[in-house]
């Protein structure tokens, strides 16, 4: 088979959705939803399935267990076109799990499982070496893989590759360790919670400052409101979110992530690669789960091309 162009590094599980009055009242008190997906999550896996729904050869490096829900996530990945010759199946460790409580606003209980046992045996060395790009998602929840992905990162550099970190939430909220990796990093795609938590800074221009030092341009989520890419202290770009029916807004960052990494590898500038990224995030909305509603090059195309005079470019 051939190489990928992208190797995505890090989570992949069942994500199960409940939304509707999906707040939980002790006290033995049962609550009824209106709705329960069990649907493919974990932000790498996301990315991933963006990618290739994009067109973009993608391989995913992750770790399922030998279970029912290791076989889902496998299973869906495959649907969805992602190369998976890099999934690994740990038969002592059950597949990871994450509880996405939905109300408009979200709430995420995980079982790490697998996510969090997932070490850098997960990453072959020599592919790192051969594909034109390397995505690293959720280090903070691979405690055993993260003390080796700016090595990592700085391999796939060396023999051409550009890189890119989505380190979404940190549940210890530390935030520890992480200038090695940014260092590594051609882009950070965070939100304005991450940003700012990451940088130690409560304006996002200082705490994108903060990052830009380190070498790394920071393409900013900001869900309704579109997106952001410093690419240097003085060249700040701004495009806003078009109009999209939201139906649910799970994995709508990683799929931002997606059209970003796919506008690096078309050669797009960075303006450009904002604007493909707020696209393929708004249009991720329109169904249930991360992966069901990615769009395809063409209806982005399509989204350019239906949009008023002016969005592309703030």
């Amino acid at each position: 088979m051939p190489v990928p162009d992208v190797l995505v590094i890090g989570d992949a599980n069942p994500d199960l959705l409940l939304t509707g009055d999906a707040v939980p009242r002790f006290g033995q008190a049962e609550t009824l939803v209106e709705s329960a997906d069990l649907v493919l999550g974990g932000s790498a896996a996301i990315v991933a399935c963006g990618l290739a729904r994009l067109g973009v050869a993608t391989a995913l490096a992750a770790t399922v267990g030998d279970d029912l829900y290791g076989e889902f996530v496998r299973a869906a990945l495959t649907d969805r076109g992602v190369d998976v010759r890099w999934l690994r199946t740990d038969p002592a460790v059950p597949t990871g799990l994450s509880v996405v409580l939905s109300i408009g606003d979200r709430a995420i209980l995980t079982h790490p499982g697998t996510i969090a046992s997932t070490g850098p045996e997960v990453v072959d060395e020599h592919l790192l070496t051969r594909v034109s790009h390397v995505h690293s998602a959720s280090c903070f929840l691979q405690p055993a893989l993260a003390p080796h992905l700016p090595r990592l990162l700085a391999a796939a550099r060396a023999g051409g590759a550009t890189t890119s970190v989505d380190t979404n939430w940190d549940p210890a909220e530390t935030w520890d360790g992480v200038r090695p990796l940014l260092e590594q990093a051609d882009v950070l795609l965070p939100n304005a919670t991450e940003l700012r938590a990451l940088a130690g800074r409560p304006d996002l221009d200082a705490a994108a400052r903060v990052v830009l030092d380190l070498g790394c341009r920071v393409a900013l989520k900001g869900g309704a409101e579109g997106g952001t890419l410093w690419e240097s202290p003085d060249v700040v770009r701004r495009v806003p979110a078009p109009a999209v029916p939201v139906v649910d807004t799970t994995g709508a960052g990683d799929s931002f992530d997606a059209g970003f990494i796919s506008g690096m590898l078309d050669g797009l500038p960075g303006e450009e690669c904002l604007t493909r990224a707020v696209l393929c995030g708004s249009l991720s909305t329109r169904a249930v789960g991360g992966t069901a509603a990615q769009p395809t090059l063409g209806e982005v195309r399509d989204g350019f091309r239906a949009a008023p005079p002016g969005w592309d470019n703030g």
